[in-house]
């Protein structure tokens, strides 16, 4: 088998996905939802001349004065008459800026006496917010390609959108093998433990913004793990463990039973190097990563992560950020390792302190980690201090 580099096997992964049909959904219902269509106004916003403070709305050629009181403007309810020489409009925030006025003053540096106010000198468009200052219509707010969160949903509803075009969330089956794993409740024989790997899988896809469908763990008999591949209904097919060629590791031959073209055979990353990639007769995409849960947990940040994006029709690039390290490291190996490690923020720097036991079993390790810390594949020893790359993972 050859081993891959971690780009050269993604790349390779990615040729074979393209992103999903579209669906219209419910605007309440797009939260991490990926567009299939740009978001365009079809009216400026705001689609008037608004205050942007309490106060009054006056003509800035009649300041300094004292000026007539001749109505009010709030929002949602204008005034609809022309304002004339000598004339001031109450007003208040957000409300539309009365026909023949230019400015407002805010109501600290304002006196009211009956139906009469004093205002000071004051410049033309003093605390306007002008039509359109926020998005003109007909411009393009949101590509294509863009995934909807809070803040995004926001620009989308002031653009007056009940409902847009996102891709279909992408459908992943998973299981896992292996004979010596259970799930809680189920009490584990002295030789078992309990299934962590696919469970935080599940987890992850979800966040990651596709439907999962788990199956039951698959005994270590070539039939069962051929009958399971064979009825794993999805775009993509993820397997956890049986990934390699011991005696015990069955899921290669067992998708070869269902015609599966290898795309990637092996990936030289630690962890995570028996992971491989390939299209079933049938079509769908089968990833299948390694049991060891960090080794699963990596190669799905690396891997499983941006085929979902590709699936959603986003961009499917790793966030990477600059670092600096806590410790000395020793020279990297022939494969990239990809390390758990803690982050920590001191002033405008980040530094990065991997645990000091990187072994795949650990799960306790990945919990307490917040980042997976690059070394390229050959990298010199590395002294404390030295710039590295790090992959934030998010924590609540």
């Amino acid at each position: 088998m050859k081993l891959l580099s971690v780009d050269e096997a993604r790349a390779r992964m990615l040729a074979e996905v393209a992103a999903l049909p579209a669906e219209a959904v419910a605007i309440q219902h797009s939260i991490g939802r990926v567009l299939a269509e740009d978001v365009t106004p079809v009216r400026d916003q705001p689609p008037f001349a608004a205050s942007a403070m309490d106060g009054w709305a006056v003509r800035s050629a009649d300041t300094p004065g004292d000026l007539r009181i001749v109505g009010e403007s709030a929002a949602g309810h204008g005034y609809d008459g022309v304002v004339q020489p000598g004339e001031a409009v109450r007003i208040f925030t957000g409300a539309a800026l009365p026909a023949g006025c230019d400015a407002m003053v805010i109501q600290e540096d304002a006196r009211r006496e009956g139906e009469t106010v004093t205002v000071p000198a004051v410049e033309a468009g003093r605390h306007i917010r002008p039509a359109g200052g926020d998005f003109r219509a007909g411009t393009a707010l949101l590509s294509r390609g863009t995934r909807i969160d809070p803040w995004r949903l926001s620009l989308a509803a002031a653009a007056g959108r009940a409902e847009l075009s996102v891709t279909r969330r992408p459908r992943v089956a998973l299981f896992s093998t292996g004979e010596e794993i259970v799930e809680a409740p189920a009490v584990p024989g002295p030789f078992q433990i309990y299934d962590s790997g696919s469970r935080a899988l599940a987890a992850l896809v979800t966040a990651w913004g596709a439907e999962v469908h788990r199956a039951r763990p698959v005994k270590d008999e070539l039939a069962a793990t051929v009958e399971a591949l064979r009825r794993a209904e999805g775009d993509l097919v993820v397997t956890v463990g049986g990934a390699s060629v011991g005696d015990h590791d069955l899921v290669r031959a067992a998708a070869e039973a269902l015609g599966l073209q290898m795309k990637v055979a092996s990936v030289a990353v630690r962890p995570g190097k028996p992971t491989f990639f390939g299209v079933l007769e049938d079509g769908r995409r089968m990833l299948g990563l390694p049991g060891n849960p960090a080794s699963a947990l990596v190669c799905a940040e690396l891997f499983l992560r941006p085929l979902l994006a590709a699936y959603a029709g986003a961009a499917p690039d790793l966030r990477m950020v600059a670092a600096r390290l806590s410790l000395p490291l020793p020279a990297n190996g022939p494969r990239e390792h990809w390390m758990r490690a803690k982050l920590s923020f001191e002033a405008e720097a980040i530094t990065a302190q991997p645990f000091g036991d990187q072994d795949s079993s650990l799960v306790s390790v990945f919990s307490a980690a917040d980042a997976l810390l690059k070394r390229p594949a050959g990298a010199p020893a590395a002294a404390a201090g030295e710039a590295v790359e790090v992959l934030p993972l998010p924590r609540a």
